[in-house]
């Protein structure tokens, strides 16, 4: 006999991350990481930190954090947010911004977490199909909503728009927040905070997972107007006013001051990107043209799953996806220079 209270346990189909394999000697280009250590600011900040201060509770609102990234977009710190990733961020966002009987709307395909988190805080939405080419279509956008979300640049496809798409989007949304997820903007994407001072609907999420090299301390960010910002700042103190360690604090800050070291990596991460699609589309796939730190790519006479299969027994880790539409599509992370030569060397292998 079933236990009655098991009824009201929640029923969820959770995110499923890219393969953490606790395997050795493996190229892990399945999780959009970067290749590179952080900022040697980092390094240099970790090491002076005062550990015996972790008996406190860390600044509630991560003040010198938010001025520095307040200090870089330009922006008063009263319009930056933070939170513990880009998808606490995102997450709080849902919580407390979309509150309409209306469905919010986003891409069919795009980050896999954006229904999950509909199905757990009871959000209904819609999707409207990319283009055969994975644009996306603005012109979707124009009926009413409860909400938008769009990944600029998109994931998995690689995808960007530029800040005419975004415009024409706010202005077809005028009764509804807009967020932008920018992710992974920082590697030849056109970025929307400046927009933020222009529309009070629209909220900008970005996070220092990916271009910054912090993925392990988890700190993501929002930028928006301060009514926006108010309302997210009310529901995280509603259940953790403490989302930014005192570590992570004082990391991000050193990150975000070494300006210098932050465009040397993502430049050659887009260097590195470069010449890999080259590569790739000499040997007869098809790379879309990427504006992230990953390549969306297929063979039309190939099974993408099998080769998926046989570069994680080469020890090489990508990222397939058994979706609809994208099936016979594969997703690789730009690694070191030695790591894409290897993913090379064993495609090129498997394609003997």
């Amino acid at each position: 006999m079933e236990n009655l209270w098991t009824k009201n346990l929640r029923d969820i189909d959770p995110y499923v991350p890219g393969e953490q394999s606790s395997e050795k000697d493996i190229v892990k280009i399945n999780a959009n990481e970067n290749p590179y250590p952080p900022s040697p600011k980092v390094f240099e900040a970790i090491e002076k930190f005062n550990a015996s201060s972790l008996r406190f509770y860390p600044n509630a609102n991560a003040t010198p954090l938010k001025q520095a990234l307040a200090d870089y977009y330009n922006v008063d710190i009263k319009n930056v947010f933070l939170g513990n990733g880009s998808d606490d961020v995102i997450a709080i966002a849902f919580q407390a911004l979309f509150n309409s009987d209306l469905p919010i709307v986003y891409p069919d395909l795009t980050y896999s977490f954006y229904p999950v988190w509909c199905s757990l805080f009871n959000i209904s939405y819609k999707n409207y199909p990319v283009g055969d080419d994975f644009r996306i279509n603005v012109e979707d956008y124009k009926e009413k909503n409860g909400g938008v979300v769009i990944p600029n640049p998109n994931a998995p496809t690689s995808l960007g728009e530029g800040t005419e798409f975004v415009e024409k989007l706010m202005e077809y949304n005028q009764d509804s927040v807009v967020i932008i997820d920018e992710a992974y903007v920082d590697f030849g994407g056109v970025s929307s905070v400046e927009l933020t001072k222009k529309y009070e609907n629209l909220l900008v999420t970005g996070t220092f997972s990916k271009s910054r090299s912090l993925a392990g301390l988890r700190i993501g960010f929002a930028i928006g107007s301060e009514k926006l910002i108010s309302v997210l700042e009310a529901v995280k103190n509603s259940y953790n006013s403490y989302t930014i360690d005192s570590v992570s604090i004082a990391a991000g800050v050193a990150s975000v001051l070494d300006y210098e070291y932050f465009t040397e990596t993502c430049n050659k991460i887009i260097k590195t990107r470069s010449r890999v699609t080259d590569e790739l589309r000499a040997l007869g796939f098809r790379v879309l043209d990427s504006q992230t730190n990953f390549l969306f790519a297929t063979k039309d006479d190939l099974s993408m799953k099998d080769m998926f299969e046989y570069l994680k027994s080469k020890k090489v880790y990508i990222r397939y996806f058994s979706v609809p539409r994208i099936e016979n599509y594969v997703r690789i992370s730009i690694g070191t220079d030695d790591e894409m030569d290897i993913f090379l060397k064993e495609v090129k292998e498997y394609l003997k």
